[in-house]
């Protein structure tokens, strides 16, 4: 890392940028770290002092809301196996160097056999690893006063995450869907533009801004992920349960049709290097696209607006169809069934949002839109 990155990286306006997002995360952290604390102490334990339910606490909540729950559960479970295999060691051959290795060695293995997580398989070893380089030499027989942190400190996590400041679920959702949708709607505008005036710039723009839209989805899968644990151990979210799933019914088919856009923007980057202009209802087909994208970004909080999608998705479809019959040619063959297959994903995911399941949401591409 230079100084030029570094001192960027410092600098006031970047490093409340960066760290706004965390400061709920981080107080909860550290309000679950204290009260562990402070909930081990009324429990009958042989530690004086549980630090290791503050350790717990911290490692299940993080700086981060993803995935809270199940780091709670694999912190315990590797809290519990580390312990375990620590105190047969210790019961058989004494603390040690040696023993310290040996001990790693057998909780992280039981821990991969048991097909457990990084987390799982890390704080196997983490948690024995302490135990056997703390314990006194001439103590060979632990209790269960670590275990019972390590709940404690899982608990404790979980009950500030779930009552003390948590996520607001949907708008977490929210804005990571949107991203996806506005890029995605961009991304579509600009191969419009590409094919209408046989520019290259601004194919190249849309397939940047396609490649990009891999990250994005990949943050909105783990807003998903994050927002689906808080409305199941959050009462004060549970009313956002409903507008949550309609964005989990129809991310796969967002994913699709992002890697459908992706491959578009390269067939018309490579087919407007010649400068020659796509026939209007191939361009305007596109166009539609976008449109879908647009209304389906209001169909996740009115889905009333599905239907909007939906039409301006056939749309597109058809206009594409057109365009080629119109204009038969084997260059535009390639974006034709991109366009369409794109149509097919918006429609899908429009149908999705409606009250009503549809019977074609698995049916191959011609035949949806034939039956459209």
């Amino acid at each position: 890392m230079t100084f030029r990155t570094l001192s960027a990286r410092l600098a006031p306006r970047e490093a409340g940028r960066r760290l706004r997002p965390r400061l709920l995360p981080i107080a909860q952290t550290a309000l679950a770290a204290v009260g562990a604390y402070y909930v081990a102490l009324l429990v009958p334990l042989d530690d004086p002092r549980p630090t290791f339910a503050s350790i717990a606490a911290v490692i299940c909540l993080g700086a981060t809301y993803h995935q809270r729950g199940r780091r709670a559960v694999e912190l315990t479970a590797g809290v519990v196996l580390g312990l375990s295999t620590a105190d047969l060691l210790l019961r058989v051959i004494g603390p040690g160097p040696l023993q310290i290795g040996l001990m790693i060695v057998l909780a992280m293995a039981v821990a991969v056999v048991l097909r457990g997580s990084d987390l799982f398989v890390n704080e196997a070893a983490i948690s024995g690893l302490i135990l056997v380089s703390l314990v006194p030499a001439q103590q060979t027989i632990l209790s269960l006063s670590r275990p019972l942190e390590g709940l404690i400190g899982g608990a404790t996590a979980l009950a500030v995450g779930a009552l003390v400041f948590p996520p607001n679920p949907r708008a977490l959702v929210g804005r990571a869907a949107t991203r996806v949708l506005s890029d995605l709607s961009f991304a579509l505008g600009e191969v419009a533009e590409a094919l209408a005036a046989g520019d290259p710039d601004h194919a190249g723009r849309a397939l940047r801004t396609a490649r990009a839209l891999d990250g994005v989805v990949d943050e909105l899968e783990e807003a998903l992920a994050t927002g689906q644990e808080t409305v199941r151990i959050s009462p004060a979210h549970r009313r956002a349960r409903d507008a949550i799933q309609r964005h989990v019914r129809t991310a796969q088919h967002l994913d699709f049709a992002v890697r459908n856009t992706r491959i578009l923007a390269r067939h018309a980057q490579r087919y407007s290097r010649s400068h020659l202009a796509a026939p209007d209802e191939v361009a305007d087909a596109v166009r539609r696209l976008a449109e879908a994208v647009d209304a389906l970004a209001s169909a996740h909080d009115d889905p009333g607006r599905a239907c909007d999608a939906r039409r301006h998705a056939l749309a597109a479809a058809n206009l594409a169809r057109d365009g080629f019959e119109r204009e038969p040619d084997l260059a535009l063959t390639e974006i034709i069934g991109q366009v369409r297959s794109t149509a097919v994903d918006l429609m899908r995911a429009a149908d999705l949002l409606t009250d009503q399941p549809m019977p074609s949401l698995d049916a191959p591409t011609e035949e949806l839109l034939a039956a459209a």
